[in-house]
């Protein structure tokens, strides 16, 4: 069962997810959602996700830039609060985005800080064994982190693209290492994103703490998807990996359309969609205003 259920619909915490691994215990896998506001905060946490993500992702599907290398901390901060004032039982993480935990562990926590005041629950940050200074530095500030390696998005001008990692056993070594030292440095889980689906199984069979595949394949300790994706709500091509559970966004400019269609053709709104005189005193206010009107021809046009 999931965290959620399993404390019986109570906050889930950090010390949950850290000892969250499938194998044991015959634990089911866990979920993470994104959402960046109280809406779609509130949808995710009645749907039971365990984890609600205030993704860097937040720059191409809301904000509109092409990549996540545009959106900010501020930016970050702003849709964690509005996440935050859903009060969701899913734990909160906030993306440290591209730049704010790159030039000194200083200014990483400085900017770790800004997003737990914010209402974050824990940070999470791409890159492996080079991100380990950053990643100790945050645990030793009291603020959880969790990992994220294989396809880092902030990563995608070095990498040529939005590209599968870990395809040979050179990169495969390497990843594994990667994920061990994240572990060691203090994070409470992993991201995988965009690897091949046995070298997911591998790592997420050499950790003591859960991993959360996204392009991953089904054996890690649990999923992720960017709410948008999974809804259908934009209209740009999503990755092979994403399964869309519905089409919000057609279903969204169909209601539009009707809308559109309907004030233009004069049925909305109707007189029952909207406020009346019940009292018959403002139609006789209304009468005498007309009056006055007429007695004085210069007032019109």
């Amino acid at each position: 069962m999931s965290a959620q259920t399993e404390v019986s619909a109570k906050k889930v915490t950090v010390p949950q997810i850290r000892g969250h691994k499938v194998g044991a215990s015959g634990k089911l896998p866990l979920t993470m959602v994104t959402a960046y506001d109280a809406p779609s905060a509130r949808i995710v946490d009645r749907a039971g996700a365990e984890m609600i993500l205030i993704g860097d992702s937040l720059a191409m599907v809301v904000l509109g830039y092409k990549d996540t290398l545009s959106v900010t901390v501020d930016d970050i901060a702003y849709h964690t609060q509005a996440v935050r004032r859903a009060d969701p039982l899913a734990l909160v993480i906030a993306d440290l985005p591209w730049m704010s935990y790159h030039v000194s562990t200083a200014e990483t926590v400085q900017n770790g800080a800004k997003l737990i005041r914010a209402g974050a629950e824990a940070v999470k940050l791409e890159g492996g064994a080079k991100r380990v200074p950053m990643i100790e530095a945050l645990v030793d500030s009291e603020i959880p982190v969790q990992g994220h390696i294989g396809l880092t998005p902030q990563s995608i001008r070095v990498m040529g693209g939005f590209l599968v990692q870990g395809k040979t056993e050179a990169a495969a070594e390497i990843l594994l290492s990667d994920a061990k030292k994240l572990q060691d440095a203090g994070c409470f889980s992993i991201v995988l994103e965009g690897v091949p689906a046995i070298v997911a199984k591998l790592v997420t069979e050499a950790l003591n703490i859960p991993t959360i595949g996204i392009g991953a394949g089904p054996n890690t300790d649990g999923q992720v998807l960017v709410f948008h994706d999974l809804l259908g709500y934009g209209f740009s091509r999503v990755p092979k990996f994403v399964r869309k559970y519905a089409e919000i966004g057609e279903i969204a400019v169909q209601a539009v359309t009707s809308f559109v269609s309907d004030v233009r053709g004069g049925t909305f709104p109707s007189e029952t969609e909207g406020y009346q005189d019940t009292t018959g005193e403002l139609a006789k206010w209304s009468e005498r205003k007309l009056d006055n009107v007429t007695a004085h021809p210069y007032l019109v046009g």
